[in-house]
This record gives structure tokens, C-alpha cells and sequence, in this order.
């Protein structure tokens, strides 16, 4: 097991290496000058080149490069131009919000894909699980943010259950702060609960055509009893890969949805690093969210090696 791990972990540390470079590569051949941009169409020359050293721009890429990476590895992700305080604590105000919404709207997903997807394959062929395949492919085709809009409408305009936007801050109390975040964990996490459903029925129906599920079957398991003790930890395997893939999106892909909802979370923060041309900040939040990715697919390969024994033999 230990070994299987420090396979994975070399070869992560690599990934993460090669998306470091991708980075800050794309970063650097953005046309336009972010001094030039900041100070204006009637800035002086001299005063360009004047905010250009103070932000670090000056130099070769390579020297550029190298001061970046081991910035962040001591914490420094650098200064934004825009509103001149250090990114990191742009991060850590914003990732309270960010990461709570990806885990609620994944805890959202996973409980009503797991069950429903056991019953569609429970049902296989009947009404139920005909049913179910529609909503899910109709949970699919529709996009979230149409998804949340609908959602604002129903909830927030007509029923007033809910606010249509904002967040009032965790320090104002847990429960004003996570009903702030439903609508928008139930716009992100329908669609992905949609793909998971389908990915569980799919999973336990081909577990269920093995050799060794036909040979409980004929010693009386009933087919309830043969999924729920022998189908369903071997379906698993795939459905881990989905639900580490689906984090990884809630929490670097919610950007429309944070916009709509007008979260100051991590994929606003981008984007008004994008708008603002504040370079530091978005390739340093993108390097974060790279990092994030990284360490839930490792997770998950630990996670395999654990549900399923044969990993852990070849490697």
C-alpha cells in the first residue's frame, strides 16, 4: 500500500509540475501590458516602467518563473495589482466559501445519486427504471446556470424561501450562511447527481453480470441481497473516479454559478481577476485550484487501492 502511494504521489508531483509551466507559460503570452492596463491609455512611459519593476514584471521569464514557484511554496503567492493586498489572503477569505458549497453541493449529489441509481438497477428494464433514465438524460441536458436562474425565480422571487444572492458571512451564524448556499449547491449538484446516478446503475448492472454474483445468486442470495453485499463494493471503483472528478469541478468550475449568486467565492475571484487583468491573482488562484485537483485524484487512487486489493498487487 505504502508503495503504491509513493508511486502515485511521484507521479502527481510531477503532473503538478508540468501544470505549473502550462500556468504560468499561458499567463506570460497574454497580449497587453498589466502596468500599462492599470495606470490607463495616458500613462507616462516612465511611470509604466516604474509599476512594472514594483510588480516584478521585470526580468527573464525563467527568473520570473522560479521566483513564483518557490513563493508559493512558502505561502507567497504574491500581491495583487488590483487591490493591493497579498493573494493568499484573497484565498483564505474566499475558500470558506468556495469549498463549502463544493462539499455541500457533493454531499447533495451523492445522496440522491447512490440510491437512485441502486434502484434503477434494482429494476432494470421496468417502469422505474425507464423513469429514472429519462430525468437523469433530462438533468444532464439542462445547464446549471439556467438551472439557477429557474431556482431564484421559484425560491428566492415568488416563494421567498431563500435570498436571490449574496452571502452574509460565517461569522454571522451557521444556518443564515448555509441557506445562502443551497440554491446555489442545488443548481451545481442535480446535474452531477444526474451523471452519478447513471454511472452507479451502469457500474452495479455490469458487476451483476459476473461469474461470482450468478454463483450467490444460485446458492439464494435474493438480488437485493447480492448487490447490497457482494455488486456494490466492486461497482464502486468507477463511481469513486466520478465523485473525484465532480469535486474537483464544484470547486474549480462554479464560476457562473458563484456569479449569479453573487458569491465572493474563488471562481468570482478569477473571473475579476480576468476582467482587471490582474495576472498575479489568477494564475496564483488557478495554481491553487491545480493543487486541489491534484490532491482529491490522489485521494481517490488511495481510494482504489483500498475498495479494490489488485491495485495494491500490481503495483
Amino acid at each position: 500500500m505504502l508503495r503504491f502511494a509513493a508511486t502515485r504521489l511521484i507521479s502527481l508531483s510531477l503532473s503538478l509540475l508540468a501544470a505549473s509551466v502550462v500556468i504560468f507559460a499561458v499567463i506570460e503570452v497574454i497580449p497587453g501590458d498589466p502596468a500599462a492596463f492599470m495606470l490607463g491609455m495616458n500613462a507616462q512611459e516612465d511611470t509604466i516602467a516604474a509599476l512594472r519593476e514594483q510588480l516584478g514584471l521585470e526580468g527573464s521569464i525563467f527568473a520570473r518563473y522560479f521566483n513564483w514557484i518557490t513563493g508559493m511554496l512558502t505561502g507567497d503567492f504574491g500581491t495583487s495589482y488590483t487591490y493591493r493586498v497579498p493573494v493568499t489572503e484573497l484565498v483564505l477569505a474566499r475558500i470558506w466559501i468556495s469549498l463549502p458549497l463544493a462539499m455541500f453541493a457533493l454531499i447533495l449529489s451523492t445522496l440522491i445519486a447512490f440510491p437512485v441509481g441502486l434502484i434503477a438497477a434494482a429494476r432494470r428494464g421496468k417502469p422505474a427504471d425507464m423513469g429514472i433514465m429519462a430525468t437523469t438524460q433530462l438533468g444532464i441536458a439542462i445547464p446549471n446556470f439556467w438551472f439557477a436562474m429557474l431556482l431564484v425565480v421559484v425560491f428566492a422571487i415568488n416563494l421567498r424561501w431563500f435570498s436571490a444572492g449574496g452571502f452574509p458571512g460565517w461569522e454571522n451564524g451557521f444556518w443564515p450562511s448555509l441557506k445562502s448556499l443551497t440554491l446555489p449547491a442545488i443548481a451545481l449538484a442535480l446535474p452531477q447527481a444526474s451523471i452519478l446516478a447513471r454511472i452507479m446503475r451502469s457500474s452495479v448492472l455490469d458487476t451483476l453480470d459476473q461469474d461470482y454474483i450468478r454463483t450467490a445468486r444460485a446458492k439464494g442470495l435474493t438480488r437485493r441481497q447480492s448487490i447490497t453485499r457482494h455488486a456494490l463494493r466492486n461497482a464502486m471503483i468507477p463511481v469513486l473516479t466520478i465523485i473525484g472528478m465532480q469535486f474537483s469541478f464544484l470547486l474549480a468550475g462554479a464560476i457562473i454559478i458563484e456569479n449569479i449568486f453573487f458569491l465572493p467565492g474563488l471562481g468570482r475571484l478569477i473571473f475579476q481577476g480576468i476582467t482587471q487583468r490582474d495576472l498575479v491573482v489568477v494564475e496564483s488562484v488557478v495554481m491553487l485550484l491545480v493543487f486541489a485537483v491534484i490532491t482529491v485524484t490522489f485521494l481517490v487512487d488511495i481510494a482504489y487501492a483500498a475498495v479494490d486489493p489488485r491495485l495494491r498487487r500490481r503495483a
